[in-house]
């Protein structure tokens, strides 16, 4: 599939980058930590002839620009996805959402339940999970004065970085150099951006996460949680935790040998459940006596 063109969209903390692709009803997809929207692209090819696919790469990441003193926090992140959805004229979408991202769109669903159709989360930050105990070294590294120092090793070592996600990944050897340079690249592409990936874990806690609880508990649009139980960092019952917390989720998928990114491991099991929780009323048929 060719890559899709890039599109940019002005916002109080800065100016996103996002693709758009396909047709149909709107699907917002969110990317996590030290990638960006072409975490979706496997996802997005098999789904794309039913939703407008929009990936847009978060602010610190890909090729957004944020602003100076931009606010870098999981709620500042769920504010500027908001404004680039008025900016589109987008009312309401499908969202789903991987990793920092799945904190990310917690935010954004709880705070704007109106413009939620249906919600997909992945392993994902949740609640007062973050940081989880297996990313507290790397966690400390960034936020402290070894951030950019581990940035350009990682910009300038592709072997370094597939090292460093293996822990994350079901397959790590399916990540090629490419794959490797368009996620890092633009993380170190100067000072300015190297100094707010920095910022931006320095921002990161789970009070974000935690204050909205009441509302997500009142969410009411259909949710769907994929989990890939043998990642290391977000433990299956991070999983059990949001169904119990959702008013109103149609299935708990447990992969039992997934990990964090299950969207570059798994991409037909992420599509063929996306799609199915789409259509309710094809799994209805699927699932008749």
């Amino acid at each position: 599939m060719p890559t899709a063109p890039v599109h940019h969209a002005n916002t109080s903390n800065g100016r996103i980058a996002y693709t758009r692709r396909g047709q149909g009803p709107t699907a917002l997809f969110v990317h996590g930590v030290f990638v960006n929207g072409h975490l979706w692209d496997d996802v997005v090819d098999r789904v794309c002839h039913m939703r407008q696919c929009i990936c847009p790469d978060l602010l610190a990441h890909g090729q957004s620009r944020e602003r100076s003193g931009a606010d870098l926090s999981f709620a500042g992140h769920a504010a500027a996805l908001a404004e680039l959805l008025d900016a589109l004229e987008v009312d309401q979408v499908d969202l789903v959402a991987n990793d920092s991202g799945g904190g990310i769109a917690q935010i954004l669903a709880a705070r704007h339940p109106e413009r939620i159709r249906s919600l997909t989360l992945t392993n994902c930050d949740t609640h007062d999970g973050w940081p989880p105990p297996a990313f507290l070294e790397t966690h400390a590294q960034m936020a402290g004065d070894g951030g950019p120092a581990l940035l350009r090793a990682l910009s300038a070592n592709p072997a370094l970085v597939r090292t460093s996600f293996a822990s994350a990944l079901e397959f790590p050897e399916r990540l090629d150099d490419d794959a490797i340079h368009r996620f890092i690249d633009p993380l170190v592409r100067d000072d300015d951006r190297i100094s707010s990936l920095v910022e931006m874990f320095r921002a990161m806690n789970c009070q974000d996460t935690v204050e909205v609880e009441p509302q997500l508990r009142k969410l009411a649009a259909p949710a769907l949680i994929v989990w890939g139980s043998a990642d290391p960092f977000f433990d299956i019952h991070w999983a059990h935790w949001l169904r119990d917390a959702l008013p109103n989720v149609r299935r708990l998928i447990d992969l039992p040998t997934g990990r964090l990114f299950l969207p570059l491991d798994r991409p037909d099991d992420l599509a063929t459940e996306l799609l199915l929780h789409w259509q309710p009323e094809l799994r209805a048929r699927l699932t008749a006596p």
